[in-house]
Parts: structure tokens; C-alpha cells; sequence
């Protein structure tokens, strides 16, 4: 299973990598990686992945450490979150909180 699911994540990768977008200019490199299941906006394309846009940099911050250290368990994210620096996390976390988003009421 989850290797099923890492090949999707990688394929998924690969594919965000060829498509030339203009928000990629401005995201971290390690975005790229999560574009995969949360979107290449951070809205998330995987029903069972939540929206990272506008989500409070503590917040994200704290969950990909706890992903990194194994603190948090989750089969895809410990395996994701596992290479990155302290750097890549604020970089990441200050980008998806910089994500503006609307909300309405249906």
C-alpha cells in the first residue's frame, strides 16, 4: 500500500515538474513535491488530503516536524516530511500561509 501510494506521489511530481506554472516561481522547491496530493495552490486534489492554502505557518510548521520526527504517523508524510531541513519547513509553511483563500457561506 504504500508503495502504491509513493509511486503515485512521484508520478504525480514528475508530472507538476514538466507543466510550466506561473505560481512555481515564487513557491519553495519543496512544494513541488506536495502539489501532488494538496494541490499545486494548496488546495488539495486527494479526497483524503487537507487544503494547505491559508493555513497558519505555526500550524503547518508544527505538523510537518511532527511528520519528520515520527511524532505524527502517517505513511506517505513521515516518508515526505523526512528530508526536510528546518529551512524547507518555514520556507513551505510561510508560502502556504501567504495563500490568500475566500470562504463562503453556502
Amino acid at each position: 500500500m504504500i508503495l502504491v501510494r509513493m509511486a503515485a506521489v512521484v508520478q504525480a511530481a514528475a508530472a507538476f515538474v514538466s507543466t510550466p506554472l506561473v505560481w512555481a516561481q515564487t513557491a519553495p522547491a519543496a512544494a513541488q513535491m506536495c502539489s501532488a496530493c494538496h494541490g499545486p495552490k494548496g488546495i488539495a486534489t486527494a479526497p483524503d488530503a487537507p487544503h494547505l492554502a491559508g493555513q497558519s505557518a505555526i500550524y503547518t510548521s508544527a505538523q510537518l516536524k511532527a511528520y519528520r520526527s515520527g511524532a505524527r504517523k502517517h505513511e506517505v508524510m513521515n516518508v515526505v516530511a523526512k528530508p526536510l531541513s528546518d529551512a524547507d519547513i518555514d520556507a513551505l509553511s510561510a508560502w502556504y500561509a501567504s495563500i490568500k483563500i475566500e470562504v463562503r457561506s453556502p
